[in-house]
C-alpha cells in the first residue's frame, strides 16, 4: 500500500513574476502539491504522515516571506521542495504551480510548471 497526502488548488495572491510590472500588484498562483510517504503500513497518528497543513504553510512561507520577488515558478517550486523534503517520512513530492493571469501575447492557455522530486 502506498500513501499520498495532498493539497489541491490552493490559491495564493502575491507579487512574483519575471517582469518588474508583475511586482506592482498581487496576482493569483494556484498550487497543487502531492507527497508520497515512505511507509507502506497503517497510518494511525499525525506524526506518521505529512500534515496537509504543513504543505499549506510551506507554500505560504515561500510566497509571502520571500525577501524579493521570485522571478520564476521553478524557483517557487524548488523552495517548496526544500521545505517539505525535510520531513523524513516524505519519499517524493509533485508540485504544480499555475499562473492564470500570466502576461501572455494573447488570450488562451493556462501557464503551469510541474516538478517531481524523489528522495535519493
Amino acid at each position: 500500500m502506498q500513501w499520498r497526502v495532498g493539497l489541491e488548488a490552493y490559491e495564493v495572491n502575491a507579487v512574483h513574476g519575471y517582469y518588474d510590472k508583475e511586482h506592482l500588484a498581487p496576482q493569483p498562483f494556484v498550487f497543487t502539491v502531492w507527497a508520497t510517504l515512505r511507509g507502506t503500513g497503517r497510518i494511525e497518528a499525525l506524526e506518521e504522515t505529512l500534515n496537509y497543513a504543513d504543505i499549506q504553510l510551506a507554500v505560504d512561507e515561500v510566497m509571502h516571506n520571500a525577501p524579493q520577488p521570485i522571478r520564476l515558478m521553478e524557483e517557487m517550486a524548488q523552495a517548496i521542495v526544500d521545505r517539505l523534503a525535510g520531513h523524513t517520512g516524505v519519499a517524493s513530492l509533485t508540485i504544480r504551480i499555475e499562473k492564470p493571469e500570466a502576461p501572455l501575447p494573447h488570450p488562451g492557455g493556462l501557464p503551469a510548471i510541474e516538478v517531481v522530486w524523489h528522495r535519493d
